[in-house]
């Protein structure tokens, strides 16, 4: 049976953004696996009293019940030049435990430090990442993403970014972009523009 895994960022010792990791975990739990029951991970996680300072990242893998939790440091990649790669097929709504279409794609990146997929002409996501985009005035997030992501589903909510369509010609509307996940949060990795690579 394939796993899946929620990525959590977990702040001081606390566990962050719960409802949406809650409501993704459950919604694919019941899709999936027909589970009728919904999982707390509060409390199923329990944050060791030595990461009480400090930014980890909690892995919780499952299927319909729930694996091995594991923790780790967490420090921000840097990227600077992101490669956009295409891949007209690639299925990644769940965020499933096996990379392997994903890793294929990083084969493609060349010298760049991450790549930008597009599916049919427009922009999804990174390889482990949400996109956000700057016009000028507002971020805008595609509205073809690979995976809905736990933060792009919260920052959409509070009003913070904008869902968008996006294809290949409109980059040129986008003075940065920028990449979120459940550990990234807005600003923390930006990148121009111009350093995506065709």
């Amino acid at each position: 049976m394939f796993q899946l895994i929620e990525t959590i960022k977990v702040s001081n010792g606390l566990l962050q953004n719960l409802p949406y990791h809650n409501s993704r975990l459950n919604r694919a739990r019941s899709e999936l696996f027909n589970a009728a029951d919904e999982l707390d991970i509060e409390k199923l996680v329990h944050v060791p009293a030595s990461m009480n300072k400090g930014i980890y990242r909690c892995t919780l893998t499952y299927s319909k019940e729930i694996g091995e939790i594991n923790f780790q440091l967490y420090s921000i990649r840097k990227i600077k030049t992101l490669k956009i790669v295409t891949d007209n097929s690639i299925e990644y709504s769940y965020k499933y435990a096996d990379r392997t279409s994903l890793n294929k794609l990083l084969e493609l990146k060349d010298d760049c430090d991450e790549i930008v997929i597009v599916k049919n002409n427009y922009i999804t996501d990174t390889s482990f990442t949400n996109l956000i985009f700057f016009d000028g005035v507002k971020w805008c997030t595609p509205d073809s993403p690979l995976l809905r992501g736990t933060k792009r589903e919260k920052l959409l909510e509070q009003g913070m970014i904008t869902e968008t369509k996006i294809c290949l010609d409109d980059l040129t509307k986008y003075s940065r972009v920028g990449l979120i996940n459940a550990m990234l949060e807005p600003g923390e990795i930006t990148v121009d523009i111009e350093n995506l690579k065709l």
